[in-house]
């Protein structure tokens, strides 16, 4: 099989189309000829300088990709849910950015018919860390939420989710995308200098919950909105996280966790967007977009 990788950390140019064993699905395991994968910015991490997330072992030449669409074409031994010619959306850390993939059929969910496949391929990852994320903030029915970096890829999931359960959110982007974050029902604010103020003056009651994707500034003006810091979330800055006393939050996978996800979209609760779409030859570029740190909600690569 055809599939994207590298042989060392490097720019975007390190990454090759290479030639690769096509996987087979051990007992309880499913394969599936993939239809779309969504880029992280964890994928230009482990491909920049060598990130190596908890709990991988990174082997050269190493694929990239940790979530996928397609359809399953062969089934393990012990497998009763799926079957050969099954529509599914799910999750594999290092391995994605192929035309086949081997899961656990726990890591898999039936894709809701009307869902594009670029669309299917995007939810796991960012979807699962927003709500994740928003369930360990107890995020409910009447809170005001600040969530950073909401234009982006979990960004665009928070906000949504975060007003599917009652929420009031408020959505720091550039003024660019301020238009963008209205018609996802959210209050924008411009981030940077005089935050602080401009959040005040738009949430006078004040602040009970926010979430960081953005970074320590993001963090800092956080402290100075919400008085119990640990409803004060962070996904990207951990260190300083420790030291002010908020909560580090990582993704935490589940079956459950992404069919809620896929019920909202049926339920017309949770729009998924995609601002560009590449094929698995240019992958390069797609990590090019999504480095820049501006891509306006998920960056995906089309197969076949």
């Amino acid at each position: 099989m055809k599939a994207v990788a590298f042989h060392s950390p490097g720019p975007p140019d390190v990454l090759q189309i290479m030639d690769f064993e096509k996987p087979v699905p051990k007992k309880e395991q499913i394969r599936v000829k993939v239809k779309a994968a969504g880029v992280q910015p964890i994928d230009c991490a482990i491909r920049g300088y060598g990130f190596t997330p908890p709990g991988v072992e990174i082997q050269y030449p190493q694929i990239l990709g940790n979530e996928f669409s397609g359809v399953i074409d062969m089934v393990g031994e012990g497998v009763e849910d799926f079957s050969i010619g099954s529509e599914v959306i799910g999750w594999s850390l290092l391995s994605s950015y192929a035309e086949y993939v081997v899961v656990p059929a726990s890591q898999i969910v039936r894709k809701p018919k009307k869902m594009p496949w670029d669309e299917a391929g995007v939810l796991t990852a960012s979807g699962q860390t927003a709500h994740t994320a928003l369930k360990q903030l107890g995020i409910g029915k009447g809170d005001t939420v600040l969530i950073h970096a909401a234009a982006g890829g979990v960004g665009t999931f928070a906000v949504q989710l975060a007003k599917a359960w009652g929420a009031n959110v408020i959505g720091t982007a550039s003024l660019q995308n301020h238009d963008y974050l209205k018609s996802l029902g959210v209050i924008p604010v411009l981030y940077g200098d005089g935050l602080v103020d401009r959040v005040r003056k738009i949430a006078p009651e004040g602040i009970d919950a926010a979430l960081d994707a953005a970074g320590e500034e993001a963090l800092r003006a956080s402290i100075e909105l919400v008085q119990d810091k640990k409803r004060i979330g962070t996904i990207v800055s951990f260190d300083l996280s420790e030291s002010l006393g908020t909560t580090p939050i990582r993704s935490k996978r589940n079956k459950s966790r992404l069919s809620e996800l896929t019920q909202l979209y049926e339920q017309g609760q949770l729009r998924i967007v995609i601002s560009q779409s590449f094929s698995l030859h240019q992958a390069s570029a797609a990590h090019r977009v999504v480095e820049t740190g501006h891509a306006r909600g998920k960056i995906v690569l089309t197969l076949g």
